[in-house]
Parts: structure tokens; sequence; C-alpha cells
């Protein structure tokens, strides 16, 4: 960890950790406007604190600490930030706003914000790794909120930098605050899920970086002897994972980057009915009912929820509709009322299906069309587009980035930002950098 700053990413790592970066200040800009964010802004406006870190698409300067938990609300105010698939860990919602609070409060460069997130993201699916990401679930904890804290705290404490002997206390001090629970699937509004994914890692990972640089000692061996910390979190540890193929194997180019704004397990069912549509020109007049076969811990997450982005009847009812779907349609509560809307999503219908949890492939799924004149089409989607397997290029991720901040900040200061974001080797200063977000 303290080692990381010194060594140069390889390329297509440093392009990859470029595009998580750009992705997630997407899901920031955007998700300022929704709820979460809202009540986010809404809540750092009573906490004061020393301006030492700004609150993107806002005005507001305020402590690390909490423009760290305000953006990680921001960049899981909905569900377009990135994903790991195997461990289902979000790290960009949690990394990248911790390590933009440190490295604007001391001014780092870009290459020192892109080598600490790179870092925050091996630390945040690391450490689940060696958990065991089923293990966590099954004892229902968040695979989410677990890992977020150790993923934002190696990041921060990057920006901060700490030497050897003050990652072994970071480490303890993120062990102690390790928190969440899977009861975030009952959040109606989105709400506590911001913070259970985004904000609360992000918070505590500064706070744990932030007390160690300023002298703060604690236990210096926490992963290991009596009481350690995978022991504590997990009955079957596997700590070798947590530097299996360090160097050499980076999470940051291995995350899923969303092309639709919703939760991940319709990814694949959006892509190929979407691929159907184009084929044999459906519209609500020919088609008479589709089947969406999901992976089965997906469909549960997905089966006609009360939220529109984790909705998937909704979502494949809209895209009919509409031909496509867009940022506005996969979070209006309004349309989710529309008799129009509601008449389509009947003919909608989710199958879980077991056999489709396959480890190498976690986020499937199969579309079957039966159309009123009796024909069946159907088309399988074993990789959404985003994926490692089927991965975004530079230009899809400009691409997705500018529709989700144009709408906040313009569109000059987005392809500003952009640009920025495509050479953030070149960037001397952060807080320059942090201009054009706020």
């Amino acid at each position: 960890m303290a080692e990381s700053r010194d060594r140069a990413l390889p390329p297509d790592v440093a392009r990859e950790a470029k595009h998580r970066i750009l992705d997630t200040l997407a899901a920031m800009i955007s998700g300022s406007r929704l709820k979460p964010g809202e009540l986010a802004i809404r809540y750092a406006r009573t906490q004061g604190g020393v301006p030492e870190a700004s609150i993107v698409a806002t005005s507001i300067r305020t402590a690390a600490v909490t423009a760290a938990l305000a953006n990680g609300m921001f960049a899981h105010a909905d569900e377009t930030d990135d994903f790991e698939p195997l461990t289902k860990a979000h790290p960009g919602c949690a990394v990248v706003p911790a390590a933009l609070a440190v490295a604007e409060r001391h001014d780092r460069s870009g290459l020192e914000l892109l080598t600490g997130v790179t870092l925050g993201y091996d630390l945040c699916c690391r450490w689940l790794m060696a958990l065991g990401p089923a293990h966590v679930r099954a004892t229902h904890r968040s695979a989410e909120g677990v890992s977020a804290t150790f993923g934002a705290a190696a990041a921060a404490a990057s920006l901060a930098r700490l030497d050897e002997q003050g990652m072994r206390y970071v480490l303890s001090y993120a062990t102690q605050q390790v928190s969440g629970i899977w009861s975030w699937e009952r959040d109606l509004e989105h709400v506590e899920k911001a913070f259970d994914f985004g904000g609360m890692g992000a918070r505590n990972g500064v706070a744990a970086a932030l007390m160690v640089q300023a002298g703060f000692t604690g236990v210096p061996d926490v992963l290991e002897g009596d009481n350690n910390a995978l022991e504590a979190h997990s009955s079957q540890p596997r700590p070798g994972e947590m530097i299996n193929g360090l160097g050499s194997r980076f999470f940051v180019t291995e995350t899923a980057i969303k092309t639709f704004s919703v939760g991940y397990p319709v990814q694949s069912a959006l892509d190929a009915f979407l691929f159907l549509r184009r084929e044999h020109a459906l519209t609500t007049g020919n088609v008479d009912r589709i089947i969406v076969t999901l992976p089965e811990d997906g469909a549960g997450i997905v089966d006609d929820r009360p939220m529109p982005d984790v909705n998937c009847q909704y979502l494949l009812a809209v895209a009919l509709i509409d031909g496509g779907l867009s940022f506005d349609a996969s979070h209006s509560y309004e349309r989710m009322k529309d008799p129009e809307v509601l008449a389509v999503k009947r003919r909608v219908q989710l199958v879980p299906d077991r056999t489709l949890m396959d480890p190498s492939a976690p986020r499937s799924g199969k579309v079957e069309i039966l159309l009123r004149d009796g024909t069946r089409v159907s088309h399988f989607t074993k990789y959404p587009p985003g994926t490692k397997e089927s991965p975004l290029d530079t230009a899809g991720v400009n691409r997705k980035a500018r529709s989700l901040i144009a709408p906040v900040l313009g569109a000059e200061r987005t392809e500003a930002l952009i640009r920025r974001v495509n050479d953030l080797e070149a960037v001397k200063s952060v807080r320059e950098f942090v201009r054009l977000l706020v």
C-alpha cells in the first residue's frame, strides 16, 4: 500500500482507472440532483467545518470527511455506478469520493489521484475475496458495505502519503468501522442505500486516514494474531486472497461499467431485449408477452420493486414503449403509475433460474418474446456491455458520462471535464481540476 505510490501503472490499467474515475464522477454529478443527493446536501450544510474539500455540483466546501460522505451518497444515489460481479462490491462510489476529498485537501496531482483510486479498488475487492463474498452475504451482511470502508481507507491513506506504519494503523481503524447489513433491500427511496454503499465507506475511510495522519496510533497487525480482522468477519477466511496477484492483477480493470442507470441484475435483460427489439421491430402492438430469465439471486433483487431503477418489469415495459431507456425514465415514479406502462408491465414475466448462477458469468440474462402472431424469439446475454468480457472503450465511457453530466454542469464544462480525466496524469493540481466539478 505504501509503495504503490511510487510504482508506475501499466498503460492499460491507467486507462481503465481513468474510465472508472470518469464514470464515478458522472454518477456523483447526476446523483446530486436526486433525492439522496439533495438530502446529503442538506445535511452537509448543517455541519460547517474547515473548508478542505468540495461537494460536487454545489458551491459547498467543507471538512474532507463530510465532503466524502456527501459525494459518496451522490455516487450511489441511483444505480449508475460501477459493480464488481464476482464480489458484488461497488468500489467506485466509496473509493473515488474518498480519494478526491483527500487529494483536494492536500492539493495532490492527478497522477496521485489515479494511483490512490487504483489501490482503493484493490483493497475493496481483495478484502471481500479474503472473507469470502458468499459467506458475507450468508451472514446477513452487505458485501457492498463491508468492502466500501476498506477501499476508501486505502485510497485516502495513499493520498495522505502515509508510510508503512501509517498504513498498518489505517487498516486497524478501517476494520473497526467495517459494517453493513443486507437490510438495505427494504429501503424504498434509495436514501439509506446511498449511504450504505457509498457515503458510509467514503466517510469512514477518510476519517481513518486523517486520524492516523494526525498522529493516532493503533494496532499494527490487525490482519493476524488473536482476534484478527479476518477471523472476526469470516468463519472461513482466505488471507492469501489479499495478496494473490498483487501488482499484476488490478481490480480497477475488472469492474463493470453500467450502460444503463439501473440495478445491475437488469443490465443483461435490457441488453437482450433491446437486441431483440432492433432485430424484430418490436412494438407494443406486436408483442404479446416478455419472459425474462435471470440468475435466482439477482432476480430477487429486481422483482417488481417499488423503486423504478431496480424494477425489472417496469424497466422492460418502458423500454418497449419508448424504444430505449433514458435516465429520466429509469428514475420516474410517475411513469410507474402511468396506465399505459402498467398495462404493458403486466405482459412482462420474471423467472428466477438457479442454473444461471454461474460464478464465471454471475449476471447473465435471457429474454424470450412471444409475438401476437405466435412467433417466439429469444436472446441470451452472458456478459452485459461494460463488463471486462465486453468492455466499453474510451468513447463509450465518454458518451455515458456526457449524458449524465451535461444536464447538470452544461455541455462546455462537461467536455472540459472529460478531456481532463482522460489526461489525468498531466493534471498538476487536483484543486484546479475540482473547479470543473463545482
